[in-house]
């Protein structure tokens, strides 16, 4: 499904106006009291940013894959914190739902999730169980018409804040993906304590903390589609539509940084004249342009493939791999090209570098796309 034309260019012209002229603007209040402003979660809320993924029946946008990328464009283009605090609804916390889960589970949480009136957030990596998801020990042991969960789930985006988890949890003792079910937890339940908020090395304002479930019960109706061992290649399937969604972010965040580095060069004087004149600083601004159009090329290619109903685990991995290795060199450029004052906190590329590094861990890290990439290309290959 999509917007038509008009109401989406309507709504992406009011999204790069509100990034341009809020968001940005208030980055600083973000780092200071590491929190998104609740008026600025309220304007998101009602301009629909929490529910452009979740189908029109149930009160979302709905927006195509393609429309969604062009909005991360967007959205990149601010600290990480403010898309963060819907990155949730939009993604991994709800897409769970929609793509397994029943009419009744569907009804109760997607309006909600498309307003903004509950939060959600995905439960997926463990201690001992990050790049490795098959190794998850949380388990959940049935129980008469209950299940009970026990475990700890690490550095879970929105936890601190979240009304619903989606929880992988071991129904089984195999290490196979059909051993590995989804619930769907209220997270004002007896058995649920929430650690510390994370203090991490950028992205100030996003919320991350451990969840720990202890004789956590849980109905037999918050199982994810009414069926045990479709946890796991549903958390696959999410990852691979929030990859390019995350994609789309390490663009916009590029393109914000050599607005950035663009601006400072121009306006820098050394020998007498604008630093944007000497050949070494254009060829670090020709680098960074060259490489953020090959990356839109590759996510838009990639998003119109999957609306048009293909599989592209491969080229989604391709994406986020290609997207987040990108946007570590344009920050380094960036930071180069303002030389000493790109150290200094007072410019926002110091800010942006670091908050730049973790797109490369999170949702898969490069190494992991690399093994999708090499396992798909190698299983897709026929020898004459």
């Amino acid at each position: 499904m999509s917007l038509d034309i008009q109401s989406y260019n309507m709504f992406q012209n009011t999204i790069e106006k509100f990034v341009q002229k809020v968001l940005i603007p208030r980055e600083l209040e973000v780092i200071k009291n590491n929190k998104i402003p609740e008026d600025i979660v309220n304007e998101m809320k009602k301009l629909g940013i929490f529910g452009i993924s979740i189908p029109k029946e149930f009160g979302g946008s709905d927006l195509s894959m393609e429309q969604e990328v062009k909005i991360t464009f967007e959205l990149g283009k601010a600290s990480p914190a403010f898309r963060s605090i819907a990155g949730t609804n939009i993604g991994i916390g709800s897409q769970t739902i929609v793509m397994a889960g029943t009419k009744e589970q569907k009804q109760k949480y997607l309006p909600k999730f498309a307003t903004g009136e509950i939060i959600g957030s995905f439960a997926l990596t463990e201690p001992d169980a990050g790049s490795d998801a098959m190794s998850i020990q949380t388990k959940a042991d049935k129980a008469g018409n209950k299940y009970v969960i026990n475990g700890t789930k690490r550095y879970i985006t929105n936890a601190p804040i979240a009304n619903v988890y989606s929880v992988m949890a071991r129904t089984q003792p195999e290490k196979k993906s059909s051993s590995i079910s989804c619930f769907l937890v209220d997270a004002k339940l007896p058995g649920i304590t929430i650690g510390k908020i994370d203090s991490k090395m950028g992205q100030q304002g996003t919320m991350t903390s451990d969840i720990i479930f202890d004789n956590c019960e849980v109905s037999e109706k918050s199982l994810l589609g009414n069926k045990e061992g479709i946890g796991f290649t549903t958390a696959m399937k999410v990852l691979d539509k929030g990859r390019l969604h995350i994609s789309g972010i390490c663009i916009g965040l590029a393109e914000r940084l050599l607005d950035e580095s663009l601006k400072f060069s121009i306006n820098r004087k050394q020998f007498g004249e604008p630093i944007s004149k000497f050949q070494l600083i254009q060829a670090m601004i020709a680098d960074s342009k060259t490489e953020i159009l090959a990356a839109k090329g590759l996510v838009l290619n990639t998003a119109q493939k999957r609306d048009n109903g293909e599989n592209v685990t491969l080229e989604a991995s391709c994406a986020k791999l290609f997207c987040s290795e990108m946007l570590g060199r344009v920050a380094d450029r960036a930071v180069q090209i303002h030389g000493g004052a790109g150290y200094m906190s007072e410019y926002p590329v110091e800010r942006l570098y670091r908050d730049a590094r973790l797109f490369r861990i999170y949702e898969g890290t490069s190494q992991i796309q690399q093994l999708i990439i090499a396992r798909e290309t190698i299983n897709n290959f026929k020898l004459n």
